[in-house]
């Protein structure tokens, strides 16, 4: 599961994400697209598809339906909140990729060490 949860975070946030949504989900962008789009759509949009990848992940991986949306809304909700604080420059993007990993690793643990079981939630 580890394996496919850090390939999902690659593919979301290399390969399937546009020059434009990179440069839009941070608030103070110089990007015209923004204009028309604020910057928490692009923010919300971009971590919800992580949150989307994580669930199906999840889920593909033996857990029930309500675990996997529960795995996912959550890593929705903190990679919302990695990214902005990227985007504000509070730290880097090697701090920031740190955290999405630990973040992956820790959804991982939690099943590994049997404190979620993939049928409760």
């Amino acid at each position: 599961m580890l394996f496919f949860l850090l390939a999902g975070h690659a593919l979301m946030d290399y390969s399937l994400q546009n020059d434009a949504m990179a440069a839009c989900k941070c608030r103070r962008t110089t990007n015209p697209l923004q204009q028309a789009v604020p910057w928490y759509y692009w923010l919300s949009a971009h971590a919800l598809l992580h949150g989307a990848a994580v669930g199906v992940i999840v889920r593909w991986s033996g857990a029930q339906y309500e675990v996997a949306v529960m795995f996912g809304f959550a890593e929705t909700i903190l990679h919302w909140f990695i990214d902005l604080g990227k985007c504000e420059k509070l730290y880097s993007i090697h701090i920031d990729q740190g955290l999405h990993v630990l973040c992956k690793v820790a959804w991982w643990a939690l099943f590994a060490g049997g404190v979620v079981s993939y049928g409760a939630v």
